[in-house]
């Protein structure tokens, strides 16, 4: 049965909860249409939050507003609804990323419910990491979890890690002589105490995380060559574990899956207990990009690197209100 007695509360809930995904920079680079007559929702891109310098392709883009998706699928599951979606339905509108039907009730045992718990629970962190190993249970279930929506996910070995990490190392210095990217990174900083705390999008200062003395994690400092006095320092891990989200393909609609693994895997390393971050820095540049794969694997293309392990507790980026990104008809 459709869905269309869906009041305004509730899609405004459900949206929320699909908001809280996150995305490059924390741009929140997505829009919501409720269609009250089908009991539909819309997701379309929001073309105003684009980074032509770090995304000239808006792959990133779409990574974010496909965890948007997945978000709400498990809280529509949660709510006793079964999201059925359709990934980009209609060739004339390249904006339109997806529709989501709902219908009543729940039909599938698809492992979504379970998940809403960590929808607000998870946040990136910018924070050490312990050493401390993450058990091979654990690990294949995150590896599950990006197969159910249709993604790969590899925890790459030794020799691996050090390649990636020698490959941020080389973005981190392609982005230290480009102009255009210092200044989407400035755009969406909010640095300065007054800033952060009326921010509704981008990455607060208190956000950034520690200064890294020492440790090879690889964690952007969002804060540039601007000085923060009164930032701490702090060693960050030795042996980083690290994880790739990829996909066979490389186009829109595999952007959109991938978004969603990721999501997936990033809910589900939350309801074990893990500390997660993002990695974007090498996969944002092309002649670099190519070499974060393992050609052994059949991960066509690498799509998001996860920084996982046990961190301390951190607080959430801001969200834009709820009216500013849905609309209902």
């Amino acid at each position: 049965m459709l869905v269309q007695g869906l009041d305004t509360e509730a899609v405004t809930a459900l949206v929320k909860d699909a908001t809280a995904a996150p995305s490059m920079y924390n741009a929140q680079p997505w829009r919501f249409r409720f269609l009250h007559d089908s009991g539909a929702f819309h997701l379309c891109a929001d073309l105003t939050r684009t980074m032509p310098r770090s995304d000239p392709d808006n792959r990133a883009l779409r990574l974010g507003c496909g965890a948007a998706l997945f978000n709400l699928r498990v809280a529509a599951v949660h709510a006793g609804w079964e999201p059925a979606v359709e990934l980009l339905p209609n060739p004339m509108d390249p904006h339109l990323l997806a529709t989501v039907q709902l219908t009543d009730p729940v039909r599938s045992e698809s492992g979504l419910a379970e998940l809403y718990t960590a929808i607000h629970r998870r946040h990136t962190s910018r924070e050490p990491f312990a050493e401390t190993e993450i058990p091979p249970g654990v690990q294949a279930a995150i590896r599950q979890g990006a197969e159910l929506e249709g993604a790969h996910l590899i925890f790459p070995g030794p020799w691996h890690v050090q390649t990636l990490l020698e490959v941020v190392h080389d973005a981190e210095g392609h982005d230290a002589v480009d102009a255009g990217r210092a200044e989407e990174l400035a755009r969406w900083t909010r640095i300065g105490a007054e800033e952060a705390g009326a921010a509704t999008d981008g990455i607060p200062e208190y956000a950034f995380g520690p200064r890294k003395r020492d440790g090879k994690a690889p964690v952007r400092d969002y804060a540039g060559r601007r000085p923060m006095p009164g930032r701490r320092a702090a060693t960050f891990e030795r042996t980083p574990h690290l994880a790739l989200v990829g996909t066979a393909g490389d186009g829109p609609e595999d952007w959109l899956r991938a978004g969603q693994a990721m999501e997936r895997v990033l809910l589900l390393a939350t309801m074990h207990g893990l500390s997660t971050s993002l990695t974007s820095h090498a996969l944002e540049w092309s002649d670099l990009r190519w070499l974060v794969r393992d050609p052994t694997t059949a991960m066509g293309y690498v799509q998001m690197v996860l920084r996982l392990g046990y961190g301390p507790p951190v607080r959430a980026t801001p969200r834009r209100p709820v009216e500013e990104v849905l609309d209902i008809a």
